[in-house]
């Protein structure tokens, strides 16, 4: 556990903050296991803001029961121009120096995540992002595998995307200086970000499970996985301009990458439904 002496070990003395971001759309089935990974966390320091894009099930309802339970919760309700704008908002209106995204189907696994990140903080003062590794889980939270943090490098990050999002978290001047994420993007703008972020830094790599992601069939469905591949590789070919032998092999990448993918998701789809 992380108490308030380990900050004086370190040698600093200020309390490292946290703005952890969900956004929601009729999200009711399981948003209140989102919303109780936050609330056991034993780090103190953060809030929890909750941007809603006007849902009509019984969201609304959990949000408003978990705001007047505890004061860190801030929300709102409004539509929005898709995920990107959602996301944006949220940092917006955030007054932590570090954001996370943690998706609304998705939760902490236990309740030391944002101390363990905070004692990372502590030692990497300069830090301007940190990234850890996740458990991929079934619909009724059953272990599917492990996915550890890898060791980084930009042209590795060029070749695909091995960023967890939900497992990372930026220091959130340096995410609006950089200007959020793009609101032309619908399903890879984290991927884009991380590469103009990862321009100017690495991140600092922390060796823990960050996140239980959800794995599910609405998040692995052929048709969204194609169109979020073919997405992916177009912010490729952008960061890849003038490096046209480069680009060929990234194509012959990013196909082979599409058929792995497709076997993997339908083998971790097939387990998660098996074991639920």
């Amino acid at each position: 556990m992380f108490e308030m002496h380990d900050y004086a070990e370190a040698g600093a003395h200020q309390k490292w903050t946290f703005s952890i971001i969900t956004i929601t759309y009729n999200s009711e089935r399981y948003l209140s296991e989102t919303i109780a990974s936050m609330r056991m966390q034993d780090y103190p320091d953060y809030e929890h803001i909750i941007v809603d894009g006007g849902s009509t099930d019984g969201t609304l309802d959990i949000i408003r029961n978990y705001a007047a339970a505890d004061s860190r919760v801030r929300w709102i309700s409004e539509p929005d121009h898709g995920i990107s704008d959602a996301m944006n908002k949220g940092v917006a209106i955030a007054n932590g120096e570090f954001i996370a995204h943690l998706h609304s189907d998705d939760y902490y696994p236990d309740s030391n995540v944002l101390s363990a990140v905070a004692k990372r903080i502590i030692n990497n003062p300069d830090s301007v992002w940190l990234t850890g590794g996740a458990f991929l889980v079934g619909s009724g939270g059953q272990l599917l595998q492990e996915i550890h943090v890898r060791n980084f490098s930009y042209r590795k990050l060029v070749r695909g995307n091995f960023i967890l999002h939900p497992a990372t978290f930026v220091r959130r001047t340096v995410f609006l200086s950089l200007g959020g994420f793009s609101k032309k993007l619908k399903y890879a703008m984290d991927y884009e970000f991380w590469l103009r972020l990862a321009k100017s830094s690495a991140p600092v790599p922390i060796d823990l499970p960050l996140v239980c992601f959800r794995v599910h069939q609405s998040g692995v469905s052929s048709g969204e996985s194609d169109k979020a591949f073919a997405e992916e590789f177009l912010i490729r070919r952008e960061f890849l301009a003038g490096k046209p032998l480069r680009l060929s092999a990234h194509y012959l990448y990013y196909l082979i990458k599409i058929i792995r993918h497709k076997i993997v998701a339908g083998m971790l789809l097939n387990k998660a439904e098996s074991d639920g």
